[in-house]
């Protein structure tokens, strides 16, 4: 657990910090590679457990027109699709069932990509498990005295859809349809 607490101040330097012990400086070298600064390119592997999605049975599956957007907006939308294209994120798709994309200004003044799936929403299966009560998952804490953040960088793109499902995950722009 010390090791992910150094890790950070590590790295983000990259110097030395004299209060880093040097068995954790090359503990941290031996295993960079567990901590990348980027995603491995291409998709998730199948571990058996992926996401589905289930459609109400009979219900119109939506194709949703693109929305309208200023030519910086475009712009900036066609560059983060190819960057997932080459991440492998994401693929073009010939799906008969779509919904439009838009983008959301982030604090920092950059832009976030994000799927209006509300049509598809409107037509899913709803999980049939409870949410687990709040004072239930804080009673298992108790007694816990280290905490550690996990980085979910792209988080999003960590979820492996069921094989076949893919194509119900589509987003329409203006050039094109991906899923």
């Amino acid at each position: 657990m010390i090791v992910l607490l150094y890790k950070e101040a590590y790295f983000s330097t990259n110097k030395i910090n004299p209060s880093v012990p040097s068995v954790v400086v090359s503990l941290l070298q031996d295993f960079d590679e567990v901590f990348p600064e980027e995603m491995p390119i291409g998709g998730k592997p199948i571990r058996g457990i992926e996401h589905q999605i289930d459609f109400i049975p009979g219900a119109p599956i939506p194709n949703r027109p693109a929305y309208r957007s200023n030519p910086e907006e475009t712009k900036e939308l066609q560059r983060q699709v190819s960057e997932l294209m080459e991440k492998g994120y994401v693929r073009e798709s010939m799906s008969p069932c779509a919904v439009p994309v838009l983008l959301v200004p982030k604090k920092d003044g950059t832009w976030r990509m994000c799927v209006d799936c509300r049509a598809i929403n409107n037509i899913t299966v709803k999980y049939r498990h409870p949410i687990p009560r709040l004072d239930d998952m804080l009673d298992e804490l108790h007694g816990s005295c280290v905490f550690t953040k996990i980085d979910l960088k792209s988080g999003y793109h960590q979820i492996r859809m069921k094989e076949g499902d893919e194509w119900k995950t589509a987003f329409k722009t203006k050039y094109g349809l991906y899923e």
